[in-house]
């Protein structure tokens, strides 16, 4: 009688296994999450900050391994992030991820995020499939060498002498662009975010007076790329052509600290992307985010 091969032996790729990851599987963690260094900016920068010890990085990150190899990993705080997923890696979440919602949000690669939401819907209910808002279709954006045009001298690095008029406007940008205060019921943890960006010297700001009119974050920073995020310009000074300035000041300072910045846009704000093609930004990809 032939015996019969299974598993890997009869070319079939065995199952992985998800495994919260500690602190011992940082090198591994770094390797995949640099394999795509734009897509995966937010996770790297902080896994490189705070490691992946729940205790110092606030929320377990999954681990997905094929025999003793990390291939992939899920970023499981308020913000669901999958890096590097194929289906078998999203299947095994799925379940681990339970009943019970802990996040916020999904982010990531717009196939894969869209993927996992609705197998994560469709095993679990509606505590996952039901959702406050959906965008499915967000290009991803780099520039990487000098703006198309010419920055704003007036732009520059926010000090704490502005704390309170930069977080007011961090606050209305977040309100306007997702549609939910950022402050309701937790306003000093939002309040010690900003001042953060601030020490960091990863906010930037245009000033009539002490009110501040344009600003902009890097809300991550991993090796050689940043990614911009919080783009606002107060309502009462758009459509006179400060935008596309504002932003090229932002790339300018921002390129002192790494050589790719990076961004991601919803594809239906038209101006924003008018604004980030004129000042040099080029479409690598697209994410999707999924808001409970």
């Amino acid at each position: 009688m032939t015996a019969t091969r299974t598993g890997d032996q009869a070319g079939v790729r065995p199952r992985g296994r998800v495994r919260v990851l500690g602190r011992d599987d940082v090198p591994a963690a770094i390797r995949v999450l640099s394999e795509r260094p734009v897509e995966n900016v937010f996770v790297a920068a902080r896994v490189r900050a705070a490691g992946l010890d729940a205790s110092t990085l606030g929320c377990q990150v999954w681990g997905y391994e094929r025999g003793s190899t990390l291939t992939a990993l899920c970023h499981a705080g308020s913000n669901l992030v999958p890096v590097n997923a194929d289906d078998e890696a999203l299947e095994a979440w799925t379940e681990h991820a339970g009943r019970q919602r802990m996040c916020a949000s999904i982010i990531g690669p717009a196939d894969v995020a869209t993927r996992f939401w609705h197998m994560l819907g469709d095993r679990w209910g509606s505590s996952w499939a039901d959702v406050r808002d959906v965008r499915p279709h967000q290009p991803v954006m780099t520039i990487t060498g000098e703006p198309l045009v010419a920055p704003d001298p007036r732009v520059r690095r926010v000090t704490l002498e502005h704390w309170d008029a930069y977080t007011d406007a961090a606050i209305r940008m977040y309100t306007e662009e997702i549609g939910v205060s950022p402050v309701s019921g937790n306003s000093a943890g939002y309040r010690f975010y900003v001042r953060q960006l601030i020490t960091s010297g990863r906010a930037f700001g245009l000033f009539d007076g002490d009110r501040v009119v344009f600003k902009a974050d890097l809300g991550s920073v991993s090796g050689t790329v940043c990614q911009v995020q919080g783009v606002w310009l107060d309502p009462s000074m758009r459509g006179q052509g400060l935008a596309p300035g504002a932003m090229a000041a932002v790339v300018k300072l921002a390129r002192t600290m790494v050589p790719t910045v990076s961004l991601y846009v919803n594809d239906y704000n038209h101006a924003a992307r008018a604004t980030y093609d004129r000042v040099g930004f080029r479409q690598v990809g697209e994410f999707a985010t999924i808001h409970y």
